[in-house]
């Protein structure tokens, strides 16, 4: 093995992986929110849970389950529908809590228990049909044109970036923290979730 089979796939997998994934987004979003006011506790599980579905998708796709999933297209059918209606359900509640605005406090958990946390994530990832095109057929078709000896190079940059980005994502929104200390900034972070989510569910719904 050289540099040309082993780093340089690595990393060009690593920026891939990030141009992908580095986006506002419904995932990024809740991860973020999460982040600024759930437990350290909270925060490790659900970034645990974005980064392993990550690379557990990336690497399915890598030995070929992306070329199963373009046969399936009722499948994806089926979750675009299911990811919709969660995220205008997701999207509703921000509304709402755009107009009941809580400030930060030192003891918060963010409202949201470890399951509920983790419940949604797996929701807003698995849910969601974009995230099989993106990781299986995407990123498995891309990892697989460079050679049986370089693809899983390729691929490991890939995941790296996953665990990079979420992990960054969830433990450096505590520094957002003394800003979030007052109710018009959660008003300002709900308000932009939830244009996010129900324009990404209206979306999925209408299949554009």
């Amino acid at each position: 093995m050289t540099v040309t089979t082993t780093l340089v796939p690595a990393l060009f997998g690593l920026g891939t992986g990030l141009a992908l994934i580095v986006a506002i987004g419904t995932q990024n979003a809740f991860l973020l929110r999460l982040g600024i006011a759930g437990s350290n506790r909270t925060i490790a599980v659900a970034v645990a849970v974005c980064a392993v579905s990550d690379a557990v998708l990336i690497a399915a796709g890598i030995v070929g389950i992306g070329a199963l999933v373009e046969t399936a297209p009722g499948a994806i059918v089926v979750i675009r529908y299911l990811g919709a209606a969660f995220l205008l359900a997701y999207g509703v509640f921000a509304l709402v809590r755009v107009f009941r605005p809580k400030a930060l406090v030192a003891a918060s958990t963010g409202g949201i228990t470890m399951k509920a946390a983790v419940l949604t994530i797996v929701a807003l990832t698995w849910l969601n049909p974009h995230v099989y095109l993106d990781t299986l057929v995407f990123l498995g078709s891309v990892a697989n044109q460079q050679g049986a000896d370089a693809r899983w190079w390729w691929g490991g940059g890939a995941i790296a970036a996953s665990f990079l980005w979420f992990t960054s994502l969830g433990f450096g929104a505590r520094l957002l923290r003394p800003f979030f200390a007052r109710p018009n900034s959660w008003r300002v972070l709900d308000g932009l979730i939830a244009a996010v989510m129900l324009a990404l569910g209206v979306r999925m719904a209408i299949g554009f």
